[in-house]
């Protein structure tokens, strides 16, 4: 293979592991099998792109998601191929809306979706062109097409109702039943048609078929319909239209008016293909495209444990505010994991890590984690907090140290970046520590608070316990501590007392209060619809927990979606909606470690 087929990358870039769709791709390149196509500067048909030049652009690819709700994970995996290839073999990825059912398509999702692809890293420029299309601009060379294939004699207005339809088309072992409008003439067909686009139908009367074959093995191919009526508002085009293409009508049209070569789905779209190629030739047979066509081709869907991607259903979280909205950082969108935190860079890193396959599996949920730990653990700046506060008294503090004294500690702001810098604050008599730290008759391996054990207070100084107080319930309210002199981190001699434990604190004095979200796993089974289940049977009702914690004061000069790791606890990003100065607020991210197989 010749370095002009590789990938293109820089000399620091890995090279990334083959798969079966770079290999056709650098197959096609290697074989010449589109250098020849034109492009005119915008999609068009044979005639459009016949005055173009050859195509500067190697490979064309596209996205093309229906603007019906937020993109999700599964996107992110079908973005980071699209985009990814078109950039790595020089050539353009069109963001593409296939916006051709009016009934459930808004401009907030074409918003939304937009702003997902960017913020992922993509964009959809192309020698200082920008390719951003819509299906609906297409509705004129589709409605030709179908007018194409009417007068070829492979297309046919049905008015059959949609139950009679459903029975004749048969089934795996039973060959299906000729309509009986399949006889129709050509000009019949033309004018009935006519007659659905200008609206002298009503919604459902009448379907376009093409006429292919009633009695073929692959029920796709059994006159499946084209066209359909619906007398609703399109958020694009208004009320120009009252007859859209169905999407396996519409999809390879949009294909080749782009001049698409390779058009990526997913695996459901697979027995789809034959009238995918079919549509194709028959419409270069017509005249309106040329050869090559596009060629579609699939590949496994992410399936990822306790997550759904469905749309429908994710909308029925959003409309039964089972969740904080379409964002909410417990659902799987691209807005959602981007307000819980997560990074483009993780989910690249995700979506290279699975690869891409021709078959289905499922992927733990733990894997997206650790791509999101990979590429957080290098960047986040580390800070001391506590989560579940129960103070802590130095009782011979002022005896030591000196009444209301302060002593100034620091932390690195990354143990393994230096130059990031130092974080300060400082200690006095009373600190904030984890009520988990302190046991009155510790367990056998525990090693941090107990009467008589001497612990250290990270980046300050070793204390032995000596008791706590406990409150009327025998609850315990404060632990008592005795600091031993000399031993403070980064001193001279502060080694000479040896401990077993290390534990973190925050002054009570300098302490700000932060709003923290824990978040957990939405549902309590790692496959929530299966067998047809009702997944909201298994929501998990303690998938939020909103708690006040204790931090350090350097975090109160933070930006919203600035991420930390909070030290022992994992990593919390600050709310990119509802953080600010005055009410600071951070989402749990994830773990130090895999909390998900349990």
């Amino acid at each position: 293979m010749t370095n002009s087929l590789s990938p293109s990358k820089d000399s620091k870039e890995a090279i990334k592991p083959s798969n079966f769709l770079r290999q056709i791709i650098e197959n096609d390149l290697s074989q010449g099998t589109y250098a020849d196509r034109k492009w005119a500067g915008s999609p068009g048909d044979a005639s459009h792109q016949s005055v173009g030049k050859n195509d500067p652009a190697k490979v064309r690819l596209r996205f093309p998601p229906e603007p019906n709700g937020y993109l999700h994970i599964g996107h992110a995996k079908s973005i980071c191929i699209n985009f990814g290839l078109a950039k790595e073999y020089g050539g353009v990825c069109h963001m593409r809306f296939d916006d051709t059912n009016p009934e459930k398509e808004d401009t907030e999702y074409v918003n939304s979706i937009l702003d997902a692809v960017k913020w992922l890293g993509f964009n959809w420029n192309f020698n200082a062109v920008e390719h951003l299309y819509q299906a609906s601009d297409y509705f004129e060379y589709m409605f030709d097409a179908a007018c194409l294939l009417i007068k070829a004699g492979l297309a046919y207005v049905d008015e059959q109702s949609a139950d009679e339809m459903r029975r004749n088309r048969g089934d795996f072992v039973t060959p299906g039943t000729d309509s009986p409008y399949r006889v129709r003439t050509v000009e019949e067909n033309l004018n009935r048609f006519n007659e659905m686009r200008s609206g002298k139908l009503p919604d459902a009367s009448a379907v376009l078929r093409a006429k292919i074959d009633m009695a073929h093995p692959n029920i796709n191919m059994r006159d499946p319909a084209i066209y359909r009526i619906r007398h609703a508002t399109h958020h694009h085009t208004g009320d120009k239209w009252c007859i859209y293409p169905m999407y396996t009508f519409a999809h390879p049209i949009e294909d080749a008016l782009e001049q698409i070569t390779h058009s990526i789905c997913t695996l459901e779209f697979e027995d789809q293909r034959p009238f995918y190629d079919w549509l194709m030739q028959r419409l270069i047979e017509g005249g309106m495209f040329t050869n090559p066509p596009p060629h579609q081709y699939e590949f496994a869907r992410l399936n990822l444990t306790y997550v759904l991607t469905s749309k429908r259903k994710l909308k029925q979280l959003v409309d039964e505010n089972l969740v904080h909205g379409w964002d909410d950082p417990r659902m799987p969108t691209i807005a959602g994991l981007r307000r819980r935190g997560y990074t483009p860079q993780s989910l690249q890193l995700f979506a290279e890590r699975i690869g891409v396959t021709k078959s289905d599996s499922w992927i733990d949920y733990s894997t997206l984690e650790i791509a999101l730990r990979d590429d957080l653990d290098p960047i986040a700046s580390r800070a001391s907090v506590v989560l579940d506060p129960l103070r802590l008294r130095i009782t011979n503090w002022d005896e030591l140290m000196g009444s209301g004294h302060k002593e100034p500690c620091k932390a690195p702001l990354h143990p393994h970046i230096p130059e990031r810098g130092q974080r300060n604050f400082s200690m006095g008599s009373q600190v904030w520590i984890e009520r988990g730290d302190y046991q009155d008759t510790p367990v056998k391996g525990f090693f941090r608070l107990f009467p008589g054990n001497k612990v250290r207070l990270k980046y300050g100084f070793v204390i032995e316990c000596t008791g706590c107080v406990k409150n009327e319930q025998g609850e315990i309210v404060e632990v008592l501590a005795a600091l031993i002199p000399n031993t403070k981190s980064g001193t001279p001699g502060s080694d000479s007392v040896k401990v077993k434990g290390v534990i973190t604190w925050v002054s009570v004095e300098e302490a700000l209060s932060i709003e923290v979200r824990i978040y957990d796993r939405l549902f309590t089974e790692a496959h929530p619809d299966a067998g047809g289940r009702d997944p909201l049977s298994v929501l998990n009702p303690n998938s939020l927990k909103v708690i006040t914690a204790f931090a350090e004061p350097d975090l109160n000069n933070c930006a919203p979606d600035e991420k930390y790791q909070f030290e022992r606890h994992g990593y919390f990003v600050a709310d990119r909606m509802d953080h600010s100065k005055n009410k600071p607020v951070f989402n749990k991210i994830t773990g130090l470690k895999d909390q998900w197989n349990n």
